[in-house]
């Protein structure tokens, strides 16, 4: 009974330490030129089409992508492919990508280009205030200074997007424990009112075949 007990602390050992080894190797290099011959088909259907919106399971602006910091891309597709984040759409199609598709695309999408501004119904003055408060250490008080290579630009965002986001921060359908917090603090007007304010701001986040 003990040799057998060891012989299973020993294989979770194993275990443990392989995964702990793949945790700390870094993420493979994207090939933006490979990505965007191969494998943008199943993107630009819906990020490639400006002003594009959602038919299901909710109607909003899909997200710019094209300009975005590629990091934040493969932490946003890995999270859809977990189910982090629970868009049927996106979950399906991050299943079926690798670990090298998705930093391929975050390669390719990560170009930058200066865009124009975006409208919101919120009052983007109370969203300025909002961020300065709540926002600005991570993401940089316009939203275009993230301060980590894995957090996304805002500025120039879509703000149905930014505000379908920030409530699902909320209410749990995305679960990163840090947005939740903040997100947690917020009204729905708040949501309206950051969304308004980072919608409006000068951004390199573009529509892009």
């Amino acid at each position: 009974m003990a040799l057998r007990f060891l012989k299973a602390l020993l294989r979770a050992a194993l275990v443990l330490g392989a995964q702990a080894v793949l945790a700390q190797q870094p993420p493979p290099a994207g090939d933006a030129e490979l990505a965007h011959r191969h494998k943008t088909a199943m993107c630009i259907g819906c990020h490639g089409i400006p002003g594009y919106k959602t038919a299901f399971p909710e109607v909003y602006h899909v997200p710019k992508i094209a300009g975005q910091q590629p990091a934040y891309l493969i932490n946003a597709l890995k999270a859809y492919r977990s189910g982090e984040r629970s868009h049927p759409s996106m979950r399906g199609i991050a299943a079926s990508l690798s670990d090298q598709d998705m930093a391929d695309l975050a390669a390719y999408y990560g170009v930058t280009a200066l865009a124009g501004t975006a409208q919101a119904s919120g009052n983007a003055e109370g969203g300025r205030a909002r961020a300065a408060q709540v926002c600005a250490a991570c993401h940089g008080p316009d939203g275009n200074r993230p301060s980590t290579p894995d957090q996304p630009v805002l500025a120039g965002q879509y703000a149905d997007y930014l505000a379908k986001a920030l409530h699902d921060y909320k209410t749990g359908r995305r679960n990163n424990p840090i947005m939740k917090g903040f997100a947690a603090q917020l009204s729905r007007q708040d949501m309206d009112d950051l969304a308004a304010w980072f919608s409006s701001q000068k951004s390199r986040l573009h529509d892009q075949r």
